[in-house]
C-alpha cells in the first residue's frame, strides 16, 4: 500500500503534467480570434452636424474601384417607394426608419433586405411588424409603439436613410443628387454586416443628440 507521502507526490506528479499538457494544447491550438469591428457609419452620438458631414465627403475621396459599404442620409424623410429614386441602382442592404414625433423620443429601426428593390420598398412593412412585436413596459412606451407603428403602416415619409454598396465614383454621384444630405463611406475592407449604423436624422441640424422626450404623445 502506498505511504501519504508517495499519493502526495503521485498527485503532485500528474497535476505538473496536466499543467504541460495544457500549455502544450493552448500553444498547438490556439484559441480563436474574436471578431471585433470598430467600423461605424452614421454621427457619433453629440457629434457636430457640420463635422459629420466633413467627415463623411471625405470618406468619399480616392480612385479605387472596389465596392465600399456606405450610409446614405436623407434631407428629409421620404416614403419607402421613393427609394429606388435614390440608389442609382447599387445593392441595398439595409433601410433606415425613424418617425419624427415633436419632443417625443421615437426608435430607429434598421430593417435587412436581400438583393432586390421591390424588398427595400416592402421594408416598410417589416418595420412596422418589427414595432408591434416589440416589448414594452410602461404606458408611455406602449403609446409610442402603437404611434410608430400605426404611421409606418400608413406609409409615412419615415426613410431616413439607405446602406448600400458601390464604388467610390458612383457614391460621389449620388451624393451630388437632390434630396440626399450625405453619402459616408467605408473603407473597401470593411466586412458586411459587422458595423455599426447610426443615421444622421433629418430634424438634427446642430448636432447628432437626442430629442427631448419630454412632449405628449399623439393619438395617431
Amino acid at each position: 500500500m502506498a505511504t501519504p507521502t508517495l499519493r502526495r507526490a503521485g498527485i503532485g506528479a500528474a497535476a505538473a503534467l496536466f499543467a504541460i499538457l495544457i500549455v502544450v494544447l493552448g500553444w498547438a491550438v490556439p484559441p480563436r480570434a474574436a471578431i471585433i469591428s470598430t467600423d461605424r457609419l452614421g454621427p457619433e452620438s453629440g457629434e457636430p452636424v457640420a463635422d459629420y458631414l466633413t467627415r463623411a465627403r471625405k470618406s468619399l475621396e480616392g480612385n479605387d474601384s472596389a465596392a465600399h459599404w456606405a450610409l446614405l442620409s436623407f434631407d428629409a424623410g421620404i416614403t419607402a417607394d421613393r427609394i429606388p429614386e435614390f440608389t442609382g441602382g447599387l445593392r441595398i442592404s439595409e433601410v433606415v426608419y425613424h418617425v419624427p414625433v415633436d419632443r417625443v423620443a421615437t426608435p430607429i429601426i434598421t430593417i435587412g433586405v436581400p438583393a432586390g428593390i421591390d424588398t427595400a420598398v416592402a421594408s416598410v412593412k417589416a418595420a412596422a411588424a418589427q414595432m408591434e412585436s416589440t416589448a414594452t413596459y410602461d404606458d408611455r412606451s406602449g403609446q409610442v409603439k402603437a404611434l410608430v407603428a400605426v404611421r409606418l403602416r400608413a406609409d409615412c415619409a419615415c426613410a431616413v436613410g439607405i446602406v448600400l454598396a458601390g464604388p467610390l465614383t458612383e457614391l460621389r454621384n449620388l451624393a451630388s443628387h437632390s434630396g440626399i444630405r450625405a453619402v459616408e463611406a467605408l473603407p473597401a475592407d470593411a466586412s458586411a454586416g459587422v458595423f455599426a449604423v447610426s443615421p444622421l436624422l433629418p430634424e438634427q441640424t446642430v448636432s447628432a443628440s437626442p430629442s427631448p422626450d419630454d412632449g405628449p404623445v399623439p393619438q395617431n
